[in-house]
């Protein structure tokens, strides 16, 4: 494993004086007194419980780099010489139709009502964090462009300075939740959709009623965790109005900001912030199977269920519970996680890695489908996923229910690169990293074009992070198809177990896949006897 420096990380903006550090402690093997700083323990010693979160707010996303026993890439993936699968038709695989090009990335989920998406990813939840909020529209239409669905996370309406509300407290107006339906249906093709999360808050606001039956929204995400964190959801405010505000409406926010010791210290400077946190949820399962019904007598076409880096006591309730409710989709997200606002340490030290967590799902699964035939949600697998080889691996391991992979921070950088790359423009300030292409938008994005003659005179408005997230998406879709022609799997069903093999044996061990020196071994051995 990697050096794990647990007292100074770039993510809380700190670090160690001395190249030499303790392992366990990451405090210096030479502590100084009169050293200036800026290790963990030093700055928390002036500014506290700041230092548990990323920074600055708002401004970075940040992924725990825990470095694991077993990940994906102790994974590799097969190639074959002989055989095609997945071709339409059935038909038989040669070199004339098996060109890379005709490799079907498009996947479905759901029970009934089906969704279908261009490429085998969907983004992670975008809440109530400010940086989803400002740049909602870039991920929104990158999202819709693409043909991959868009998750509207926790706390959206909780936060809307413009809420409204009537006499039993549930939702009647939320202008921000308007427009980030509004952003993503305005382009979107008839591939993917928008799910809305739903938390503690969310339900007790009322926030199903108010975007299946005022907004038309079609599938609602209950949640009951993540894999950056084991709390609920949680944002920074700077304003101390706002931070009471949000306490008026039930939540808890910390420190006090009514405490009038708070008030004087945030008065002389001292206190720049407030954490507005979620209640936590608690599972039961005849509450889950009401709610559930609850959605769809709602008008809810599709409910999904998102949980996170739990043990394996809490993935079987979900996977047990997903498949008596007939649930459209389980999505399992895990550890470390990477998200705007979550404790650092947190996301380091909490939950079951995401290469784990899969594997127990995968027996859990086989359990459930081989001793009572039952009904097996579509999966999806989350937890610091960004390439096309993770998600060819992902599928493979999972397969045949696993269907889709999450990504967060992924599908959030291009929205980001797009959005500063459109402000660079302006400014007449592009870096080297991108003016050496050019100085237009037409010269830099290599799918500007291709969007134009799909959508005309529109792709002009299109935000430039969109256009962004959609050229990074088709990456990620040409990448795919190369590695399933090499694999000789021509559509996402046909993918297999059998595809990917392990390279060390614990990571068969853990997975259960077949260790490299055995794969095919078997038939290698008849072939040579023959």
């Amino acid at each position: 494993m990697n050096l794990q420096r647990p007292n100074a990380n770039d993510a809380t903006q700190t670090s160690n004086r001395s190249r030499d550090v303790a392992p366990a402690s990451g405090i210096c093997t030479r502590c100084l007194d009169g050293c200036r700083g800026n290790c963990e323990v030093f700055k928390a010693s002036f500014r506290g419980r700041e230092v548990i979160y990323p920074g600055p707010f708002g401004e970075i996303t940040a992924g725990g780099d825990k470095d694991y026993p077993v990940d994906y890439s102790h994974l590799n993936i097969m190639g074959y010489a002989l055989g095609a699968e997945g071709l339409p038709g059935g038909a038989v695989g040669d070199s004339d139709n098996t060109l890379f090009p005709n490799a079907n990335t498009e996947t479905v989920f759901g029970d009934v009502n089906k969704v279908k998406m261009k490429v085998p990813v969907f983004t992670g939840a975008l809440g109530s964090t400010e940086i989803a909020r400002k740049n909602w529209e870039h991920f929104a239409v990158g999202a819709a462009i693409s043909g991959i669905s868009l998750v509207c996370g926790e706390n959206v309406c909780g936060i809307d300075p413009l809420l409204e509300r009537d006499a039993n407290g549930h939702v009647t107006r939320a202008p921000d939740m308007d427009r980030r339906v509004e952003n993503y249906r305005r382009y979107h093709q008839g591939y993917g959709d928008i799910l809305v999360q739903m938390n503690v808050e969310d339900t007790r606001l009322g926030v199903a009623e108010y975007v299946i039956e005022k907004l038309g929204v079609e599938t609602v995400e209950l949640k009951w965790g993540q894999g950056a964190k084991c709390i609920g959801g949680e944002i920074k405010v700077s304003d101390i109005e706002r931070a009471l505000e949000l306490q008026r409406r039930g939540y808890l926010v910390t420190p006090d900001p009514s405490d009038p010791a708070i008030q004087a210290a945030f008065r002389d400077g001292a206190i720049r912030q407030f954490e507005r946190h979620s209640r936590l949820g608690f599972i039961d399962e005849e509450g889950f199977y009401a709610e559930v019904e609850r959605l769809r007598g709602l008008g809810a076409k599709r409910v999904t269920l998102k949980t996170g880096a739990y043990g394996m006591r809490e993935l079987a309730m979900a996977i047990k519970w997903a498949s008596n409710a007939r649930i459209d989709l389980l999505t399992i997200d895990g550890a470390p996680g990477g998200t705007g606002m979550s404790p650092w340490r947190m996301m380091e030290e909490w939950g079951i890695p995401t290469f784990y967590l899969q594997s127990m799902t995968n027996e859990l699964v086989n359990k459930l489908s081989d001793t009572s035939g039952a009904y097996i949600p579509d999966i999806a697998i989350a937890g610091g996923f960004s390439t096309e080889d993770h998600v060819y691996k992902v599928l493979a391991m999972g397969a045949p229910h696993t269907v889709a992979v999450c990504m967060g921070r992924a599908l959030m950088i291009p929205g980001f690169v797009g959005k500063n790359i459109e402000v660079w423009m302006k400014e007449n300030n592009l870096p080297k990293t991108v003016s050496e292409f050019g100085t237009t938008k037409e010269e830099i994005f290599v799918s500007y074009e291709t969007l134009k003659a799909e959508f005309g005179a529109e792709v002009d408005d299109m935000p430039l992070g969109a256009i962004a997230l959609y050229t990074f998406s088709d990456k990620l879709k040409v990448g795919l198809q190369q590695l399933m022609s090499g694999s000789r799997k021509f559509d996402i069903p046909s993918i297999s177990r059998s595809d990917v093999f392990a390279l060390t044996e614990e990571a068969a061990k853990v997975s259960g896949l077949t260790y490299v020196m055995d794969v095919q071994r078997e038939e290698a051995m008849r072939i040579m006897s023959e």
